[in-house]
């Protein structure tokens, strides 16, 4: 592949790095192999300016230090150092964790004091071995470890947390790792180019489906992550990616009633609008169909229920009568109330409709974001994972899915219910912006 699939690429920001060395290049490909063949220091990113065609590679990246905005320039960082997780047994860890999973600081890999290291920059100089971050230098099954700083623990290992992205859960509509070849080997075309297959999966119409590079997607629902290849006599093909090992949820949302269109739906409805009883979807009578519990494990096809796992307008079933193979059901509308994720209540937000201040008193009931979406409830881990607990901010009043403030941020905010967007603040108005309070 192109050495520039191994970059993140930022437009029109520079960073300011005391290790850095100039050349004149004429493109970003060019630069990119000087940055590879850089000696002075371990090249972590690069610079390129488009008018001076001038690069500059460096040694740090924009988590390590200060970016400001520049027209003609483009960033390059290199992906494996902005990662901060391990994929497999972590030989190409490059993150910044510097202590054990005891909590024990990391021993300096080019000192010899407290302990006298087997592995060090000079006899591993492709391991990354620099300050004293956690490497795996000697391909322990165990995962990233160092020496430690406490005489009387040689070495331990570091707790660096798998990189989700590198597997599959349910049918990968949520994978975003960096698979670009299918599964009997063939590349993969990138998605922003129409040769040698032309499509019409464009990044403007999918913008939340992260259809970057050339990377496997599934972007339309289909059975796991797949891409178009540069075969002309092959069309498309799924991508080999490993299924992850911890469960997936059996399903996500467990919504009791109609919201939107009915994706999240969970209830027991099972008769069509016209009357008809649901035909249950492990069965293949009357009606064949593709839609088989076990490939979809995350669409909540249990028994005969309504359900929409493709994203039509409502809820559906195939029928028990064979001359009527599918119809959409009656669900009532989520109104005042409705099972949202964790049971979560979703109310027309009470008088407090504006906050004061940055919103840290706000307790309304406001639960939707600047651009329409749901609030996930604080104390549910689906679909993000994240510290701010109730437990952690008992003052903060974190009820429900309501709109907070709990880390003195601009104003209030909530994580949203959307996998692709982690949080959002909330479509609230400060007060003194009311012409009356």
């Amino acid at each position: 592949g192109d050495v520039l699939d191994d970059y993140s690429r930022t437009d029109g920001v520079w960073i300011l790095t005391r290790n850095k060395q100039f050349y004149k290049t004429n493109n970003e490909k060019e630069c990119a192999d000087k940055c590879e063949a850089e000696r002075n220091f371990t090249c972590r990113a690069f610079l390129f300016t488009r008018k001076k065609l001038q690069c500059l590679t460096l040694a740090e990246n924009a988590k390590m230090t200060v970016t400001f905005a520049s027209t003609d320039t483009v960033l390059y960082e290199k992906t494996i150092y902005l990662m901060q997780c391990k994929r497999g047994i972590g030989t190409d860890y490059r993150g910044t964790e510097a202590k054990t999973q005891r909590g024990i600081p990391c021993q300096k890999w080019a000192e010899k004091i407290p302990h006298k290291p087997n592995y060090t920059p000079e006899k591993h100089p492709n391991a990354g071995l620099e300050e004293n971050y956690c490497r795996n230098p000697d391909a322990d099954e165990n995962g990233p470890w160092c020496y430690t700083t406490d005489p009387a623990v040689r070495f331990d290992y570091c707790a660096i947390p798998e990189c989700e992205d590198q597997c599959v859960r349910c049918n990968g509509e949520d994978y975003r790792g960096e698979v670009s070849r299918t599964e009997s080997g063939l590349e993969c075309q990138r998605w922003d180019v129409q040769e040698p297959h032309m499509h019409g999966f464009i990044l403007k119409h999918y913008p939340e489906k992260d259809l970057k590079m050339n990377y496997c997607r599934n972007p339309d629902g289909e059975l796991r992550p797949w891409c178009f290849t540069t075969n002309p006599n092959k069309r498309w093909e799924y991508c080999n990616i490993p299924r992850c090992t911890t469960p997936s949820p059996v399903s996500g949302l467990d919504s009791q009633c109609l919201s939107g269109r009915g994706e999240d739906y969970r209830g027991r409805m099972a008769v069509t609008e016209s009357g008809h009883a649901c035909q249950h979807w492990n069965t293949q009578f009357p009606h064949k169909h593709g839609w088989i519990p076990d490939r979809y494990p995350c669409k909540g096809l249990e028994e005969n229920y309504c359900r929409n796992p493709d994203g039509e307008k409502k809820p559906w079933c195939y029928t028990t009568n064979s001359n009527i193979r599918w119809e959409y059901c009656t669900i009532p509308p989520c109104d005042r109330t409705e099972q949202g994720i964790a049971d979560v209540p979703v109310q027309a937000p009470l008088r407090e409709e504006c906050y004061r201040g940055k919103g840290q008193s706000y307790r309304g009931t406001a639960s939707v974001t600047a651009s329409g979406k749901k609030c996930q409830a604080w104390s549910s881990m689906f679909p993000h994972r994240h510290i701010k607990t109730p437990d952690r901010f008992p003052d903060a009043d974190l009820r429900d899915n309501y709109c907070r403030n709990p880390d003195g941020d601009s104003s209030p905010w909530c994580f949203t219910t959307d996998p692709n967007t982690l949080w959002e603040y909330c479509n609230l108005k400060r007060c003194d912006e009311h012409t009356q309070e």
